[in-house]
């Protein structure tokens, strides 16, 4: 019996451990049938400015948070996973969405969005609900009810546009940070992300309520809501593809 123990096995791409079992899964995969919930509201400008990593700039007042049901994923089954979101642009280099906050009830896609992405994944317990004519995302993580969102059940007909309107949330923009072993650092980057082979099903957009309990594990009360905007609920398949490296602290000044 052969395992991928050779040097090149190992420094293949897609490589992850454990060997006889990897837990990351290589590039691409596919999400499909996807259920996003994603509420929209205005917060403090400073609260996102003091979010960003250096160089990173904001790009406005907004914040969106998904609630995604991922019903059918390559690898890793369905689960949940919520996605907090800011407007960012890395002057000259690309204008997207920053990520300080994402918590997934799966281990596989935590691992993957940290090792792979840089994204700041965290276990929790995100839902998204359907209860009568209401539409409810939230997330529990520590026992507490950290977000609560909702939204009228498919009252007006809207297009994705109408979301990537507010900011291009499609281009994801992450901070990745690794230390070696001995704690001197071995990646400090600014990634991008985009999906590929994207197909909307439906969207449909109303008014909607967004509240934030506060948790130091879970922060997501740094975004406090001052405003109410809109909710978007829609259906999607898409696939994760890899992305590129668009700032290196480690080389680049």
């Amino acid at each position: 019996m052969k395992w991928p123990t050779t040097r090149a096995d190992i420094i293949k791409p897609g490589f992850s451990t454990p060997l006889d079992a990897p837990m990351v899964p290589p590039f691409p995969f596919t999400f499909r049938n996807a259920e996003i919930l994603t509420l929209t509201y205005r917060t403090d400008p400073a609260a996102i400015r003091a979010l960003l990593p250096e160089p990173l700039v904001s790009t406005g007042d907004t914040v969106m948070i998904h609630v995604y049901k991922m019903t059918d994923t390559d690898w890793l089954g369905p689960y949940h996973e919520v996605n907090v979101m800011v407007g960012a642009d890395l002057p000259g280099k690309a204008t997207g969405a920053y990520s300080p906050y994402l918590f997934l009830s799966s281990d596989i896609g935590v691992a993957h969005g940290r090792e792979t992405h840089g994204q700041p994944k965290k276990l929790g317990n995100p839902k998204l609900d359907f209860r009568g004519d209401l539409i409810v995302g939230s997330l529990e993580r520590n026992g507490i009810d950290v977000l609560t969102g909702t939204m009228p059940y498919k009252q007006t007909k809207a297009a994705v546009t109408d979301l990537s309107a507010i900011f291009p949330f499609a281009t994801n923009l992450n901070l990745k940070a690794i230390d070696h072993i001995d704690g001197t650092p071995a990646i400090r980057q600014l990634t991008s992300r985009q999906l590929a082979d994207v197909q909307v099903a439906e969207c449909w957009r109303g008014p909607c309520t967004v509240e934030l309990r506060p948790n130091a594990q879970a922060p997501l009360h740094r975004l406090p809501v001052l405003e109410m905007l809109d909710g978007f609920y829609w259906r999607a398949t898409f696939t994760l593809v890899p992305g590129i490296i668009l700032h290196d602290y480690l080389t680049e000044v």
